[in-house]
């Protein structure tokens, strides 16, 4: 099975950005475990760009070359992409949408997001952990019976 982790803008800072908000912990380490937690029956690859375009061809890439999965955080893209959300639309890898903080307790505009309904899912809240709950999700037999 092939899923990839995509982060969008702001997330390369991870481990250094507000870590009251985002962890102490790189995403170069969160993938180190993620590798080392799953066995070679899962291929992991990542994906991260501040460009919104860069983040829609990679989408459409994933899709052409057969990718079982996507985990997305879509960064602040999430409030504000209609790209993105019609990029989803028309893919079909199932794609689960993860955020580090609990957005339910922050701005209003970060509660809203563009991109869920067109996500299999949401994962919110559970810092770098959502990435793995992502992936177990991606991974369960029982997705695959559910509509996208």
């Amino acid at each position: 099975m092939w899923i990839e982790i995509i982060n969008g803008p702001n997330l390369a800072r991870i481990g250094q950005r507000e870590p009251s908000i985002y962890g102490t912990m790189s995403m170069d380490a969160c993938l180190e475990f993620l590798r080392q937690h799953y066995d070679s029956s899962l291929r992991l690859t990542y994906f991260q760009s501040n460009h919104e375009g860069a983040l829609l061809d990679r989408l459409y890439e994933l899709h052409d070359a057969g990718v079982d999965g996507i985990v997305l955080n879509a960064g602040a893209y999430t409030h504000t992409s209609l790209a993105l959300a019609d990029a989803l639309s028309a893919i079909t890898p199932p794609t689960i949408e993860v955020h580090i903080s609990n957005v339910y307790q922050r701005e209003p505009l970060r509660q809203q997001s563009l991109i869920a309904c067109a996500c299999r899912g949401s994962i919110v809240g559970f810092g770098l952990d959502g990435y793995r709950l992502a992936i177990e999700a991606l991974r369960s037999p029982l997705l695959l019976l559910t509509d996208k």
